[in-house]
């Protein structure tokens, strides 16, 4: 499993810049650069705190990955050693990018 931290502060999943979710996914079949990619698994945090949730955020995650192009993909799994989930002031899954993308 990839190491994984998350930028994406606006995501319900996002504990410390790391995801609560054993697994994610990255969209972006497609893609030829991080910006064509997304966290699908994104969810957008309805209130501005972090949620008191008894889940425990980890910095390693499974990583479903539709992004066939990329380097570190092999057969849908990202085998990158670790990845980097970027969105500023996300508000859906579209502002969000795997960072760690490459063709």
């Amino acid at each position: 499993m990839p190491e994984l931290k998350c930028s994406v502060q606006t995501c319900a999943h996002n504990q410390n810049f790391l995801c609560d979710l054993d697994s994610i996914k990255v969209g972006g079949e497609s893609a030829k650069e991080p910006k064509e990619t997304c966290c699908d698994s994104f969810v957008e945090r309805k209130d501005s705190g972090y949620s008191n949730s008894m889940k425990t955020a980890s910095d390693c995650s499974c990583v479903d990955c539709k992004a066939v192009d990329c380097t570190y993909n092999n057969q849908c799994k990202c085998e990158a050693g670790k990845i980097s989930v970027e969105g500023h002031d996300a508000n859906s899954t579209d502002a969000t990018e795997c960072a760690t993308f490459h063709c």
